[in-house]
């Protein structure tokens, strides 16, 4: 039986024998690779973070003591090691466990999130409950050196400093730096002995001598210590914040981890422990591109090779070939992203313009003032964001951005159902959220061609301006030539019919035409109107198809609060029209995950599922004026 089988509860691992916490370890990685290669997922954090886990489980007496992982994607060996050993195949799968912590699915995931940099301000807010109430368990945030770019964790780290808070520790995993094995071994001994409790006890007593001998004394001790950790450690930072930094200790020795944590549990006020690890540690293509294995679709485990080709073009990728374009036409174009240049597509602009590329960090709130700031300078910003990260920027899309009408174009990917990242990861809510901003211009091409023209479009529109599109393989057209303006607000037919309408957009549009030409043979002409523009409306037309129709249906890859069929009721109800209209999109719940394709065919948003709704829903009921 290896050790992995022999872990059962928490309780069990700690009783393993030094030799046995390193067989563990080698096989919770291997079970992470076996599962994440046929599942997909983020397979680099969880690799890098096995040993702190064990460290965690065996210094913390958790559920009681609160572990709070940022983000969650990291945290896969803490879902194998506490109570989900046996369901971890299930992980990213429909009905099975989530690729994040989640509080609903096990006692052991104290705080879920999906966006970076909560965990502090969450580990902050667990603490003064426990205060207030009385309990004097710990709480433990872990963040990543990444997620240290974002202004929250500073506020929180702010607050922490000024309430002094006791037992409550906080580890950064930083995974970029590189540790040679001389001065990690040296930085280790030393930090076992400076965060031991005799050495504590006695650094408490020196300073409770030096605060009653007077002021310059205790300044001048103060200045000392600080001059010689600004030498020694990256600490003074957090030292100034008031947490008492501890570090840098190898993140893959779990005997320094475990006694580092111990040893931390002695220390008078907020502790930070600094720690190193390898991102993708134990899987070789994993150790060599973490930025490409930091999230995968399945691969074979053997290689790393992917296990399926796509096809063809994904919209991130034809969003990146017309930005180019564009930008070679126009020296104005500038591109931002907050931490996402590979994921939003950024990698040949920065090669090719690297002094028109920003990379922010994980800073989606500044990104977008920043870029506010450089449209009013005059230059022409591409602000790319996956949906659900905009979310953090709604204040400053309005207040810097909107208010004041600049040319800002958000290059809004991942918009939609994303798969089986899941509910912190959809990106259903920007037409809603957006929607009720004035200024703004909402739209979402139906190709790779008109992809291109809105991108030019906006960038020479001089309003704030968002082209949303899909995770995934794009619609491309067959046609190239150079970019061309869209009239703003304008739609177009695709195909003319005279039973009910269909306004859509994006890959929606290829599904409700097929549908309509499968209605023809149940004798039914389905009008496909390509609803680019999802604000402003095209006025004109709706009111058109008021004239002719009496039954519409709207289809988006959105919340239906607040969306584009909302818009299009709140247009016809205004006005005194009389039309049916029919609405397919999200519902007002939060989506699990499950494949996209699965997702997709749960809200109607494919042929097929156009199709069967007009049956059961429009023709059933007897509500078409020609039918």
């Amino acid at each position: 039986m290896s050790v992995l089988e022999r872990i059962n509860s928490v309780l069990d691992l700690k009783e393993l024998s030094k030799e046995e916490l390193e067989v563990l370890a080698e096989e919770v990685r291997e079970l992470i690779i076996d599962v994440t290669s046929k599942n997909g997922g983020h397979v680099a954090p969880g690799l890098g973070v096995v040993e702190l886990t064990i460290a965690l489980l065996r210094v913390f007496d958790v559920p009681k003591d609160i572990v709070i992982w940022d983000i969650g994607h990291q945290a896969y060996p803490w879902k194998i090691l506490t109570d989900r050993k046996d369901v971890f195949h299930t992980l990213r799968k429909k009905g099975g466990i989530s690729g994040f912590l989640r509080r609903e699915e096990s006692i052991y995931d104290a705080f879920g999130a999906g966006h970076s940099s909560t965990s502090i301000s969450a580990a902050e807010g667990f603490r003064v409950a426990k205060d207030l109430l009385k309990d004097d368990s710990y709480v433990v945030a872990v963040i990543g050196d990444g997620a240290m770019t974002a202004g929250m964790v500073y506020e929180a780290l702010n607050n922490i400093g000024h309430l002094h808070h006791n037992k409550l520790i906080i580890i950064l995993n930083d995974n970029e730096m590189s540790i040679s094995k001389n001065i990690g071994a040296i930085s280790t001994y030393l930090n076992k002995l400076i965060t031991g409790k005799h050495i504590q006890d006695t650094r408490n007593k020196i300073k409770n001598i030096l605060d009653k001998a007077g002021f310059v004394p205790r300044r001048f001790a103060k200045l000392t210590e600080e001059f010689v950790k600004g030498f020694a450690t990256p600490g003074i930072l957090f030292e100034e914040l008031g947490l008492n930094y501890i570090g840098i200790i190898d993140g893959h020795n779990e005997e320094a981890l475990e006694t580092t944590l111990k040893n931390a549990k002695f220390i008078d006020g907020p502790v930070l422990i600094h720690i190193v690890t390898k991102k993708g540690k134990g899987y070789k293509p994993a150790e060599e591109n973490p930025v490409k294995w930091h999230g995968v679709a399945p691969y074979k485990k053997e290689s790393g090779e992917a296990s399926k080709m796509s096809g063809g073009k994904s919209w991130t990728q034809c969003f990146s070939e017309a930005l180019i374009k564009i930008a070679e036409l126009d020296e104005k174009v500038v591109a931002i992203t907050p931490a996402m240049k590979e994921g939003s597509g950024l990698v040949d602009f920065a090669k090719k313009y690297p002094d028109r590329f920003f990379d922010v960090g994980i800073a989606e709130q500044h990104a977008a003032t920043f870029s506010a700031g450089l449209a009013a300078g005059g230059l022409k910003p591409v602000l790319t964001y996956y949906s659900t990260f905009m979310q953090r920027a709604y204040d400053q899309i309005i207040h810097d951005i909107a208010l004041q009408n600049l040319n800002v174009v958000f290059a809004v990917d991942r918009a939609g159902l994303v798969g089986e990242d899941g509910p912190t990861h959809h990106g259903v809510f920007d037409i809603s959220f957006l929607n009720c901003i004035p200024n703004i211009v909402i739209s979402s091409p139906k190709d790779n061609l008109e992809l291109l023209d809105l991108l030019y479009t906006a960038i020479n529109s001089n309003k704030p301006f968002v082209i949303r599109y899909p995770r995934g393989e794009a619609v491309l057209s067959k046609e190239e030539r150079a970019p061309k303006l869209i009239k703003i607000g304008k739609w177009e037919v695709l195909k003319p019919g005279t039973d009910i309408a269909i306004l859509t957009n994006s890959y929606l549009l290829k599904e409700a035409l097929e549908a309509s030409y499968e209605l023809l043979e149940h004798g039914i002409n389905i009008e496909v109107v390509n609803a680019r523009f999802i604000k402003p409306l095209d006025e004109d037309m709706l009111f058109d198809i008021a004239k002719r129709f009496n039954t519409v249906l709207t289809v988006e890859d959105g919340v239906l609060k607040g969306g584009f069929g909302a818009s299009v009721l709140e247009l016809f109800n205004d006005n005194m029209l009389d039309v049916q209209l029919y609405r397919i999109g999200i519902p007002d719940k939060f989506v699990e995950h499950a494949s996209q394709k699965e997702l997709r065919e749960m809200f109607n948003l494919t042929k097929d599922g156009i199709k069967k709704f007009i049956l059961e829903n429009i023709v059933a009921s007897q509500k078409l004026k020609n039918f």
